[in-house]
């Protein structure tokens, strides 16, 4: 499916393009995906050279899930002292955070195809190999202790959210049920910042390389890559944001066809 959008980015831009095959779930479980990643950027960054490539020019980019492993990437070579240092980090529309399902851009978007609401949480239970059955909770925010909620609510919040972006069919979201400690000891795994980098914390994101981060408009994770771009932002890290006002999830494989 990336053969000729990453032949089309090597074509634009003049670079060279290493596309990572990493192993999927449910095969081999998490985080082996991340692990992969990281695995194949240090070695790339070590040998960079024999392929033409300066190394203070490396960028590493990804979409959707993909842009999740590039964050968290991304954050893992923050404090390496034998490698390059990164030159940024390409995220487009990516999935940051499990922590609130009920942002703008969720309650927006939830039936816009292609990644309806209950289509990412289901992706993201069987990419941990965890029981559908808990999916309703989590649409409900009943899956993370109060503890958690507040410390992660100076990042992830929709008081974050400009109000333009709160104009089309929000509501503030009321939780009606009572938290579910069964399901956050199934799913505490999405609170890894492998799975959910912006719950990274500030003395990571502090020592980010400057980011590209795209959002469309009709996406339910549009919210989390405004959500990163605060952070990044308020640590004075440089984010140039490209918003497709008509764009949707998945938009960039018509990329080529343009």
């Amino acid at each position: 499916a990336y053969e000729r959008i990453c032949r089309y980015f090597a074509r634009k831009s003049n670079s060279v393009v290493v596309s990572v095959g990493y192993r999927l779930a449910p095969e081999h479980p998490y985080p082996t995906q991340f692990e992969d990643c990281l695995t194949a950027t240090i070695h790339f960054m070590r040998t960079a050279q024999d392929y033409g490539v300066d190394l203070s020019r490396i960028i590493i980019c990804g979409d959707s899930s993909g842009g999740t492993l590039t964050a968290a990437v991304a954050q893992a070579l923050v404090n390496r002292r034998d490698l390059p240092k990164l030159r940024a980090q390409i995220l487009i529309y990516p999935f940051l955070q499990a922590v609130d399902f009920n942002l703008p851009s969720y309650q927006q978007n939830e039936r816009v195809p292609i990644l309806l609401k209950k289509r990412i949480l289901a992706l993201a239970l069987k990419y941990l190999n965890i029981d559908l059955s808990v999916m309703e909770v989590m649409v409900k925010n009943c899956h993370i202790p109060e503890d958690l909620q507040l410390k992660y609510q100076k990042w992830v919040s929709p008081d974050y959210i400009p109000h333009e972006f709160k104009t089309r069919g929000y509501k503030p979201h009321t939780k009606t049920h009572q938290f579910s400690k069964e399901v956050y000891t199934l799913i505490k795994p999405m609170f890894d910042t492998f799975f959910s980098p912006l719950l990274a914390e500030d003395s990571v994101i502090a020592q980010l390389p400057e980011a590209f981060i795209l959002t469309c408009e009709f996406d339910v994770l549009r919210d989390d890559g405004l959500l990163y771009k605060k952070r990044l932002e308020d640590h004075g890290i440089k984010v140039t944001w490209c918003h497709l006002q008509e764009g949707f999830h998945g938009t960039i494989f018509f990329a080529p066809y343009g």
